[in-house]
């Protein structure tokens, strides 16, 4: 099954989204790696890499990322780490609602998850 990372710069933010997700998800692996490493607002890439780990079980990690940092600390992760892992171009509270319900599918892959996350950048709120 395709596993989810959210990276925030707060703590709260990502397990908040994490737990929507996993609402809508029910057994996926969704980690989060939110705050610095003490806590407050920032994210580092030593806990997103073990959020990665944690959340792959082999068929790769759909990340979902808050702001510009959160992307380079992201990618730094993403480099040192073993996991098969993208980043969605996407908004991070839909992207991973989407792409939570996506990885439940049986056919899912990387590629299709993360484009489910990126595609609710067209979800109209009106």
């Amino acid at each position: 099954m395709i596993g989810l990372v959210v990276v925030s710069h707060s703590p709260k933010v990502a397990d908040g989204i994490g737990d929507i997700a996993a609402e809508m998800s029910g057994d996926n692996h969704i980690e989060t790696a939110g705050g610095d490493r003490q806590g407050g607002i920032g994210t580092v890439p030593d806990k997103i890499e073990s959020a990665l780990a944690a959340a792959d079980d082999g068929d790769g990690v759909v990340v979902l990322v808050d702001l510009g940092s959160a992307v380079m600390n992201t990618d730094v992760a993403i480099e040192r780490s073993d996991v098969d892992a993208v980043i969605a171009d996407g908004p991070v509270l839909e992207g991973a609602v989407n792409a939570a319900v996506a990885a439940t599918s049986s056919t899912a892959t990387i590629e299709s998850v993360r484009k489910k996350a990126e595609n609710a950048s067209d979800i109209d709120k009106r």
